[in-house]
């Protein structure tokens, strides 16, 4: 089984939108089973060219004070329950 070529995506939204793509055939009842493991064969080569693309991918220093910014609400979220819990109740 030779490797699919997909040196034509080349931006990770191409990629996500080929994925897209291949989600739709292979839900297709008419899509045969030899086409669906070509396409599955694509799909892991286009997740592995994806994940490679954000290994890379330096964040700028907006975004990374976003993200910084992000995480800091998500764990004051996750607080919020624990502290409630923990506070006497009211009668």
């Amino acid at each position: 089984m030779s490797k699919p070529d997909i040196s034509q995506y080349r931006s990770f939204d191409q990629i996500c939108d080929r994925l897209d793509d291949i989600i739709v055939s292979v839900r297709d009842k008419g899509t045969s089973l030899e086409r669906s493991l070509d396409l599955f064969d694509e799909a892991i080569a286009l997740g592995s060219a994806a994940v490679d693309m954000v290994d890379v991918t330096e964040l700028t220093p907006a975004e990374t004070e976003k993200l910084a910014e992000k995480e800091a609400a998500d764990a004051q979220q996750a607080q919020a329950p624990a502290a409630a819990a923990d506070a006497p109740a009211q009668e």
